[in-house]
């Protein structure tokens, strides 16, 4: 491989890396914002914070077009959803500081790690997708007039599937580079 080659690989690790600290920085704050949602929605149906016979959640209730269920719904399938994409922004994270550290994506090591993120680019995203349906199922059972809700196109197969054929590449070129420098 030329050094020319090598650098764009380089270039392509640290974009990897900057975009994987953003998901990870992004989807935390998801979370938090999901979880805050749900919090205040709790405190909201109470009858503690009341301003002249009126509480929050009789505003929310007037002002918003859905129900307290589907808001409840919408922030809870929200929740589960970022954690997931937390674990996995964060295993992408660290397979490109691995692999920028090394300087080169063509170590056994490397292709394991890249083997591993591929297996859950396609297995944290299904699982979290099965967890947030299962939760809609309860939350929909539990609350009348919960809107329908489609999560299932978040899981990406594809991306998961091309970093394992990947995984494979970089393990035949660390296993062409070993056969170097055995000759």
């Amino acid at each position: 491989m030329d050094n020319q080659t090598l650098k764009t690989i380089q270039v392509f690790s640290k974009i990897g890396k900057i975009l994987s600290e953003i998901i990870f920085i992004c989807s935390i704050v998801g979370a938090a914002g999901c979880a805050l949602g749900i919090a205040s929605l709790a405190v909201g149906e109470t009858e503690v914070f009341q301003l002249g016979g009126v509480t929050i959640h009789g505003i929310i209730e007037t002002s918003a077009e859905t129900s307290i269920g589907t808001r409840y719904t919408l922030m809870t399938v929200g929740l589960i959803l970022c954690i997931g994409e937390i674990f996995l922004a964060k295993i992408a994270e660290n397979y490109f500081k691995h692999e920028l550290a090394t300087g080169t994506p063509f170590t056994f090591d490397g292709a394991k790690e890249m083997l591993r993120l591929g297996i859950c680019a396609v297995c944290i995203p299904m699982g979290t997708m099965i967890v947030a349906e299962i939760a809609y199922t309860v939350m929909n059972h539990y609350y009348v007039d919960v809107a329908d809700l489609h999560i299932d196109d978040y899981a990406s197969v594809g991306l998961g599937i091309a970093f394992i054929v990947v995984s494979f590449i970089c393990k035949y070129g660390a296993e062409l580079q070993s056969n170097k420098k055995m000759e």
